[in-house]
């Protein structure tokens, strides 16, 4: 009989091959008990190629898009969550499908319509699509396909996928930074789907617990300055902060845009552009508040043979889940960044509405 381990290894793997076809625009086929549920990125397909030898068009879409276009889920007492079937009427172009999808175009096309809510045949697999679609950073929408896809994946794959936490230490070598001339730089690699990590190890490690700062990539903040978030200079007080302790520990991870991605996290400054605030945004896009897994940063310090910390952080999550993965928390350090006049409104929203806190 095959170890558990090996079939949630398995099913990672075949997760990680259907992320890159719907990053290609390639159709995906996720099987359940009654059936496989065929579907098509509308994001990334050729939507005129296909429109073109459909005789019926049927979208699945998130149940918070569904929401937004005053879409009723028939199950919704049992299940909020569900995505919504709707068939649309023909002739309908690829316009108008990415302006139902993309909430980003709803001020320019505010009249959509009309839909037909179907029932939802295979529940389970269209949760897990909608799930494959936020790792692979893409709208969550796809086109209902009647003809088999080439790549088909189990329903539990998708969750086998989200929690595996199977990473290597890949490289090794010295880094001077700014904050500290003796650092070292761990590159970890996930054997799912080969994303990459990075650990700097500030200062000489001793018997102390380390100062550790769990930092999500922000290409916005980090490298470019955004003045709309606080990460770029949260990152560097936190060196700082490392720099002036015995030693300390910065976890960068890749799960850009609090998990959804570069481009939804764009989209999502786009929505904050029209009024709205950072939690509606994700929400709007069809995504959870945070989308990322901690469960990452807490098996990195495993690796690295850390098992207690001393963590700067604003948001409990972080604490709870490092802790919920066996590092214990010693002490929470507050990162104390002033607001400036782009971003104070994004602070605010965290403090008030995600619980971060000083």
């Amino acid at each position: 009989m095959t170890a558990p381990a090996v079939l949630d290894a398995k099913g990672a793997r075949r997760a990680a091959r259907a992320i890159d076809a719907l990053r290609r625009g390639w159709p995906i086929g996720i099987k359940t008990g009654n059936g496989t549920l065929n579907l098509l990125p509308v994001e990334t397909t050729n939507l005129d190629h296909h429109l073109s030898s459909q005789t019926d068009v049927t979208l699945l879409i998130s149940s918070s898009r569904a929401d937004t276009l005053k879409l009723l889920n028939q199950r919704a007492a049992a299940d909020p969550t569900l995505p919504v079937q709707i068939n649309l009427a023909k002739p309908v172009t690829a316009a108008e499908i990415i302006a139902i999808v993309d909430p980003v175009l709803d001020m320019r096309h505010p009249l959509k319509g009309p839909f037909r809510s179907e029932e939802l045949q295979h529940a389970e697999a269209a949760k897990a699509a909608m799930e494959l679609a936020r790792h692979g950073g893409l709208l969550p929408a796809f086109l209902i396909l009647d003809e088999p896809a080439e790549d088909q994946l189990q329903t539990e794959d998708a969750a086998a996928y989200a929690d595996s936490n199977a990473l290597v230490i890949s490289a090794h070598a010295k880094l001077p930074v700014a904050a500290n001339a003796q650092a070292h730089i761990y590159g970890f690699r996930s054997e799912a789907d080969s994303t990459d990590h990075i650990a700097l190890v500030v200062g000489e490690r001793d018997d102390t617990t380390p100062v550790v700062r769990l930092h999500s990539e922000c290409l916005t903040g980090d490298v470019l300055g955004s003045l709309k978030c606080d990460c770029g200079p949260q990152l560097h007080t936190a060196l700082a902060q490392m720099g002036d302790a015995n030693w300390g520990v910065l976890l960068y991870l890749r799960q850009e845009g609090r998990g959804i991605g570069l481009i939804n996290k764009l989209r999502a400054y786009a929505l904050q552009d029209q009024g709205f605030d950072t939690v509606d945004a994700n929400q709007r896009l069809g995504f959870a508040i945070d989308a990322r897994d901690f469960s990452i940063a807490a098996r990195m310090l495993e690796l690295l043979s850390i098992p207690t910390v001393k963590l700067l952080t604003n948001n409990p999550e972080k604490v709870e889940g490092l802790q919920g993965c066996g590092i214990a928390v010693d002490e929470r350090l507050p990162v104390k960044i002033a607001a400036n006049p782009h971003n104070e409104f994004y602070l605010d929203t965290k403090r008030d509405r995600t619980g971060h806190k000083l």
